[in-house]
């Protein structure tokens, strides 16, 4: 069947719970409380529009998402933010260069200029490669900004793309 990227809906969210709950635990990619609620959770990943969730989904199960917010208010609005996970066991497959793929199209279509990332893990080198194979550029590292479960403190890179 293959995997399939669209729209987060309802009843997906009990797949995508515990993806979430799993990266965030592990401390290593993102700079949320460990302790992160479901609720908190919910909030983060399901925002408004122009916003919007795309999943990742083969044969009725979750394998990751993609977050899309404009990065600021007001008149940095133009710019996007995306924020992608991916089930441990969904890795190694493709499913985040779709999601990245997926979620720069609907930045474009939902008017965003550009896309920003504005804490990448330096240590998290697949993710690093894949986005630079998508066209962002690490415009500045925050030395020391994350506080990493093995490696101790390491940088965030910012990463940035036009649309």
């Amino acid at each position: 069947m293959g995997v399939e990227i669209r729209p987060i809906t309802e009843g997906d969210w009990p797949g995508l719970w515990p993806i979430i709950e799993t990266v965030t635990r592990a401390g290593e990619t993102y700079t949320y409380p460990l302790d992160m609620t479901e609720a908190q959770a919910r909030v983060l990943w399901t925002p408004p529009a122009p916003g919007g969730t795309l999943v990742a989904v083969e044969d009725g199960q979750v394998l990751g998402a993609a977050k899309i917010i404009p990065n600021q208010q007001g008149n940095g609005a133009h710019v996007a933010n995306g924020s992608f996970m991916v089930a441990p066991e969904a890795r190694g497959r493709g499913v985040a260069r779709a999601l990245g793929e997926a979620a720069l199209a609907f930045a474009r279509d939902a008017g965003f200029r550009s896309m920003q990332f504005n804490a990448v893990v330096e240590t998290n080198t697949v993710a690093v490669a894949l986005w630079k194979k998508l066209g962002f550029e690490i415009v500045g590292t925050v030395p020391e900004a994350f506080d990493h479960p093995t490696h101790g403190p390491v940088g965030l890179h910012i990463m940035h793309r036009r649309l």
